[in-house]
C-alpha cells in the first residue's frame, strides 16, 4: 500500500487480515493524534476466541465487541487501573483480532507529548510501552470504535516495512509464549521484554 493512499475501502482491506500478518507491516508506519505523530517500532498481535491472551477469548463482550470488526477501527482499553492502551482492529468483519501498539518514536509534536506525560522522560522513552504511547498521543477510551480514516487517531502506512524480529508477548498470563510480539531491531524506543510472573506454561 502506498503511503498516500488512505481511502476507507483500501484501509479496511489492509486490516481485514489476521493480526499476526498485519502486525509486522505496521512497523515503521505512523499514527497521529492530537498534534503528535509516532513512528511505530514495536507491536503485539492478538487473535480471537482461540487466543487465551486476547480480550476476545470470551466472545463479543461489551468490552471486546469492537474487536469483532469491522476492521480498521480503534480499540482502546484501560490497563492496570492506570493507563490507556491502543489497538488497531484486524481480521475480516465478524472475526476478532487486533494489534496492540506497544512502542514508537515521536517524530512530530514532541512538546505536546511531553505535556501529556507529566514528567521529563528522555526523548526515547516518551512513547516506549503501550501506556506511554497512548498517553503521548492523548488517546482515551472515548476513541474506541472510531475509524483510522476519520480520526481522531489516523494511521499512515510505511513506504516499505523494514526487517523485524519476533518474540513472546509481554506481561500476559495466557498465551505468553506465543511469538506474537514484533519489533524493529536496533530501535532504542522498543520496550524491555518482561515475562509475567503469572504466565502459564505452554502445553
Amino acid at each position: 500500500m502506498r503511503r498516500e493512499v488512505a481511502t476507507p475501502r483500501e484501509l479496511e482491506t489492509f486490516f481485514a487480515r489476521p493480526a499476526a500478518t498485519v502486525a509486522p507491516q505496521l512497523l515503521g508506519s505512523t499514527v497521529g493524534c492530537n498534534g503528535v505523530t509516532v513512528r511505530l517500532t514495536e507491536v503485539e498481535a492478538y487473535a480471537g476466541v482461540d487466543d487465551p491472551a486476547s480480550h476476545a477469548s470470551r466472545g463479543p463482550t461489551p468490552r471486546a465487541a469492537v474487536m469483532f470488526g469491522p476492521p480498521g477501527r480503534v480499540y482502546v482499553y484501560f490497563v492496570y487501573g492506570a493507563h490507556w492502551a491502543v489497538n488497531l482492529v484486524c481480521h475480516p468483519d465478524g472475526v476478532a483480532g487486533a494489534v496492540l501498539l506497544r512502542a514508537g518514536e515521536i517524530i512530530a509534536g514532541e512538546a505536546s507529548a511531553r505535556l501529556r506525560r507529566g514528567e521529563r522522560p528522555a526523548r526515547v522513552q516518551l512513547a516506549r510501552g503501550p501506556g506511554n504511547l497512548a498517553s503521548a498521543l492523548g488517546v482515551t477510551g472515548a476513541m474506541t470504535g472510531s475509524t483510522l480514516w476519520d480520526g481522531p487517531l489516523v494511521w499512515a502506512p510505511a513506504s516499505r516495512p523494514g526487517e523485524h524480529q519476533v518474540g513472546p508477548r509481554v506481561g500476559v498470563t495466557g498465551g505468553a509464549d506465543a511469538p506474537m510480539r514484533m519489533w524493529l531491531p536496533g530501535e532504542p524506543s522498543v520496550s524491555t521484554y518482561k515475562r509475567s510472573k503469572r504466565a502459564r506454561p505452554t502445553t
